[in-house]
């Protein structure tokens, strides 16, 4: 099974590129998703969060918005919570393999270079746009001030340097753009695949 990691910053066309390598027979792990149903009720992250930040714990749920705030007033919890989450993420993504079909597995992985994630992939596809067009969609969604995306923009690796330390980039200008380049990238990885 071939690893491709998937990445690009907020607004990039990253989960609607994620859609199309589904769509095209890859079987895709969302590391947002598979932080959702760790934080859903019954979900693997719960106890151990009421355990830790009983704060965070709302109606058998992880709230995200008790966890942000949690986190704005005490500097070392970040690192606990992700010492709680990573390892059930770990095994997420275990069980995610082995009930894989497909030859082309997918991973969806926002910070994939600010984790250093990328050294577990057999190769990285960027999703890219210009920030204009960044900045447009971002603010069309209406969930958040501009002050806020500059805040998420700013803590994330600048998207022009993950484009530049991708394998493959997607540009995703228009939905006909990306879809053909997505096509493209699965030929030159099955060619890989046949010739290795």
């Amino acid at each position: 099974m071939f690893k491709l990691g998937l990445t690009g910053s907020i607004g990039m066309g990253k989960s609607t590129t994620a859609a199309m390598f589904a769509d095209l027979g890859c079987d895709v792990w969302d590391a947002d998703a598979a932080v959702h149903r760790l934080y859903s009720k019954a979900g693997l992250a719960v106890l151990p969060m009421q355990q830790n930040f009983p704060e965070a714990v709302v109606d058998n749920s992880v709230s995200r918005e008790k966890l942000r705030e949690v986190i704005s007033n005490d500097h070392s919890a970040l690192e606990r919570i992700e010492q709680i989450v990573h390892p059930l993420l770990v095994q997420d993504r275990t069980d995610f393999v082995q009930n894989a079909k497909s030859d082309i597995l997918v991973y969806d992985i926002p910070l994939l270079f600010e984790t250093g994630g990328e050294s577990l992939m057999d190769a990285v596809v960027c999703a890219w746009t210009t920030p204009e067009i960044q900045e447009q969609r971002v603010m069309a969604r209406g969930t958040m001030s501009k002050e806020q995306f500059e805040a998420i923009r700013r803590k994330q690796m600048p998207p022009d340097e993950k484009r530049d330390r991708a394998d493959f980039v997607i540009e995703t200008d228009t939905i006909e753009n990306a879809r053909a380049q997505v096509q493209k990238v699965l030929i030159e990885i099955r060619q890989r695949l046949d010739n290795a």
